[in-house]
């Protein structure tokens, strides 16, 4: 039987993704929540921060100067002392280290990053709960879908760039339809390739962002005290956060970030990298 959390969830702050100051940040909240909720269900919240250290995990195996990110699971020391010896981290983060140290990737075709990506999908995408099996596999839909229509846009080679050996992955990966044959599969498909053909990269983001937040509405509509309910809001809290944080030179760094994700694999039209 599903737990209810009702004090908990009747004291969350009301936000939208338009709301100009939070109450507590995502962090904050995750940590409240160490003594707020049951301990599987602490598990199924920490899932949802595996990404942040997925990002640390390759910026120490890869010697990087990027600054540590505090969102994470686990501490700096933690990290470094499974690079060392794994054993105490999730099964993918282990499989990881262990070929990256012997210099045998488990998909020789793909960088160090959407290998470690892969590995973590496969991982997640098998979770129990459902409301989050659901919701990383929306999130990587999303993901492959606006990557291929970028590159498709400056004819650029993205089969090594798409995560994932499912159906809907496999289309994007090898389909040259308009839209990739999969509309009757995505409802929401239309929307995603109506914000990529935007050239404003906020309001790009910002379309894209709605639609996660309206996803995560309809999702959790009838679970009213629930896990599941916590989970959407912790997911609602990181989207507004990264709006607050948006400031002018936004649109500039995500161009970069795009250009960096494109290019680790192929080399980019000159009128696309002097743009």
């Amino acid at each position: 039987m599903k737990r209810h959390y009702y004090y908990l969830v009747s004291g969350l702050q009301d936000i939208t993704l338009d709301i100009h100051k939070l109450l507590s940040n995502q962090q904050a909240f995750k940590e409240t929540l160490k003594s707020e909720i049951h301990p599987n269900d602490y598990l199924l919240v920490e899932k949802l921060f595996l990404p942040y250290d997925n990002v640390n995990l390759l910026n120490l195996l890869e010697k990087n100067s990027q600054p540590f990110i505090e969102k994470g699971n686990f501490t700096k020391e933690t990290l470094e002392d499974n690079i060392k010896e794994p054993e105490g981290l999730p099964e993918y983060m282990k499989r990881f280290i262990l070929a990256y140290k012997n210099k045998e990737p488990l998909f020789p075709e793909l960088s160090p990053e959407n290998e470690l990506t892969t590995l973590f999908y496969q991982e997640v995408l098998t979770e129990n709960n459902e409301f989050l099996r659901n919701w990383f596999h929306f999130d990587l839909t999303i993901r492959n879908i606006l990557t291929a229509l970028a590159a498709r846009k400056h004819k650029i080679d993205y089969e090594n760039q798409i995560i994932g050996t499912d159906e809907i992955s496999e289309a994007i990966k090898k389909s040259h339809a308009r839209d990739f044959g999969l509309s009757n599969e995505i409802d929401y498909l239309e929307n995603l390739v109506d914000a990529s053909r935007n050239d404003d990269i906020q309001l790009r983001e910002k379309a894209v962002d709605q639609l996660k937040w309206d996803y995560l509405e309809d999702v959790t509509f009838f679970h009213y005290f629930t896990i599941e309910k916590i989970l959407a809001y912790i997911i609602k809290l990181g989207l507004v956060e990264r709006w607050l944080a948006i400031d002018k030179d936004y649109g500039r760094e995500m161009f970069e970030k795009l250009l960096n994700e494109l290019q680790s694999s192929y080399k980019l039209p000159e009128s696309f990298t002097e743009k």
